[in-house]
């Protein structure tokens, strides 16, 4: 399977005027997104706490996470943000694609929009 990718835009409110614009991997296996933390830092997204998480081979890492607004494929929505090692690639995960009513096509790996939300 290849990899799903998207253009984001992080900011850190709604009247913020810095934001963070990168190629994003679209990760269905992650709840929150992630970013550099150095990025997040630079456009005033300050840390709220920590969490620990479980990575793809079994190892658990804790992590600073904050809030931000996320804006892809015409939406913004709100998401926690994982302040990553700087270096890290971004990851958009799966909350903010819920959030967004947006999904993978599992066949192509491409983003489609849900034609509504669930509210079942």
């Amino acid at each position: 399977m290849g990899a799903t990718q998207v253009t984001a835009c992080l900011r850190a409110g709604p009247k913020a005027r810095r934001t963070y614009e990168a190629l994003f991997l679209v990760d269905t296996g992650a709840t929150d997104c992630m970013a550099p933390a150095r990025e997040l830092r630079r456009i005033g997204v300050a840390p709220r706490g920590r969490r620990t998480y479980e990575l793809a081979n079994g190892a658990t890492v804790e992590y600073e996470v904050g809030f931000v607004e996320v804006e892809f494929l015409g939406d913004t929505v709100p998401a926690r943000v994982i302040f990553g090692p700087d270096g890290s690639s971004p990851i958009l995960g799966v909350t903010a694609l819920e959030l967004s009513g947006v999904t993978v096509d599992p066949v192509t790996q491409t983003l489609k929009r849900l034609p509504a939300l669930l509210l079942k």
